[in-house]
């Protein structure tokens, strides 16, 4: 969630918002220097079949655990197939696939097993011990979920059973088309401090965190010495309960600080290299969908290999300010060279 909305430092609400207007495109222009995209159009083809297939392989390795009755291969072993980072494996595989690793297993056993039920030798509990599941109670209440119907039930519809294999033989983005050509630069951002915390929610608690570092720096004089306001997701809140879902505040300074032991606060430094940028423009909600078209559209295609270091987003407008519809924030994606 964007940092300054209802947060309650109220001193802090006029700074924050000429911090907006003023103090943050400054920011922008001291530390972002563009410079040119390195993928030329004969690079893009290859490297985006290449970043497939990379994915693939990751695929195979799930599918081969799930044929043998194993559990499914641990995150870095497929990040390693995969040639990919664990670092961003997960939101790589994310963007290409439009699942989860452990949506893909749960998919690929269901598949695995309306193979199985589609021999008529192998009864509904063998089928199930052999795809993974304990038991054939659990086996039956994840085809309830996934296809609306019992084992028995689509072994006696040999039609809607072929019909189920075919769904669960792709991911769901699959048969997407191609995304519209994304504005993006790639830019040198310089290296520089923020003050940051951690808060473990939703939006509110987000919301919350900001409303904390605001007080902190009101406390200390430094709210006009404000530069930014930044935010580094550090789990995406689509496939993690919004109570569980950690998230990274940060508030960017002009001038030196100091963080007292036990106040909760940390620091880090962002920047210090290349990053892929593209802006949003609109409600927070669409972050994550811009981020998955960045990675499964524009990285394969681009020439670049990701680096180790977080994403993290620039919020350039005070939403108690300025329309949801019109709200931008940056997102950037760290880059190699």
């Amino acid at each position: 969630m964007p940092p300054v909305k209802d947060h309650p430092v109220r001193a802090a609400a006029a700074a924050v918002a000429d911090a907006a207007e003023s103090a943050a495109p400054a920011a922008a222009d001291r530390v972002h220097e563009p410079a040119p995209d390195r993928a030329g159009p004969a690079l893009k083809a290859g490297t985006r079949d290449a970043h497939q297939r990379r994915i693939e392989r990751a695929v195979a390795l799930i599918e081969q655990a799930i044929a043998r009755g194993e559990d499914p291969p641990e995150l870095a072993r497929l990040a390693e197939a995969a040639s990919f980072s664990p670092f961003h494996f997960h939101r790589v595989y994310r963007a290409m696939t439009g699942e989860t690793t452990g949506q893909t297993v749960a998919r690929l056993r269901l598949l695995q097993g309306l193979r199985l039920l589609a021999s008529a030798d192998r009864s509904v509990t063998d089928a199930a011990l052999a795809v993974g599941y304990q038991t054939p109670q659990a086996f039956t209440r994840a085809f309830r979920q996934s296809v609306g119907g019992t084992p028995s039930e689509l072994r006696a519809e040999p039609e809607r059973l072929w019909r189920e294999i075919d769904r669960l033989s792709l991911p769901p983005d699959s048969g997407q088309a191609p995304s519209p050509p994304l504005r993006v630069e790639v830019v040198s951002v310089d290296p520089f401090q923020v003050v940051t915390l951690r808060v473990t929610g939703a939006y509110p608690e987000q919301n919350q965190g900001y409303g904390r570092l605001f007080g902190w720096a009101a406390e200390h004089g430094l709210l006009d010495a404000l530069n930014g306001l930044y935010g580094v997701p550090v789990d995406d809140r689509r496939d993690v309960p919004p109570q569980a879902c950690a998230f990274d505040c940060m508030l960017a300074l002009g001038r030196p600080f100091q963080i007292e032991a036990g106040s909760g606060l940390g620091t880090m430094r962002l920047g210090g290299g290349r990053y892929a940028r593209i802006r949003h423009v609109g409600a927070f909600d669409g972050l994550e969908a811009l981020t998955d078209a960045l990675l499964a559209h524009w990285l394969p295609g681009s020439g670049e290999l990701l680096r180790d270091a977080p994403l993290h987003h620039e919020y350039l407008d005070d939403p108690d300010e300025v329309p949801e519809a019109l709200l931008r924030t940056d997102i950037y994606l760290p880059l190699q060279g």
